[in-house]
């Protein structure tokens, strides 16, 4: 059977006039930059949450979902992540994909126009059928939260 890749289609709006679309970087790898399409500098002060707009809008095929992910460059160099990573972009939204960027590290970082802030991967999406249960089954965790299943050394 051969794999056939989803069409991704993208539409820029002005605010991206000049700026080159998204692509994969290698042949391997699994997502592809999204650049900041601001028309200033905007500098994310340590502890701030800001929207950044990448001027772009997209149709991601039925069954797929865009992931919004960090860029490990700025999150190692600068503190610089998403909050909501990943966010989703799903098939059905049409409006501009926006980066929610926070910033974790000590000092203000500038984003500047055409900046690399985000990796865009698409992704299938399974729907699960929901289903009222009066019992689960038993498993060996249970009901073991966060580092149940850990020697909490890290």
């Amino acid at each position: 059977m051969t794999f056939k890749a989803p069409i991704l289609q993208i539409k820029p709006l002005a605010h991206y006039h000049g700026l080159a679309l998204p692509e994969y970087q290698t042949t391997s790898a699994a997502g592809m930059d999204l650049l900041a399409a601001i028309d200033a500098d905007i500098t994310i002060a340590p502890g701030e949450r800001l929207a950044i707009a990448t001027g772009l809008t997209m149709a991601i095929p039925e069954g797929y979902e865009g992931q919004v992910r960090p860029r490990s460059g700025l999150a190692r160099h600068h503190g610089i992540t998403i909050a909501n990573a990943p966010g989703t972009i799903d098939a059905d939204y049409r409006g501009e994909v926006m980066v929610l960027l926070i910033h974790l590290g000590n000092e203000p970082v500038i984003i500047q126009r055409g900046m690399r802030i985000a990796q865009l991967v698409i992704a299938p999406v399974v729907q699960a059928v929901i289903e009222l249960a009066d019992t689960l089954d038993d498993t060996n965790r249970g009901a073991g939260g966060f580092g149940s299943t850990g020697t909490g050394k890290g």
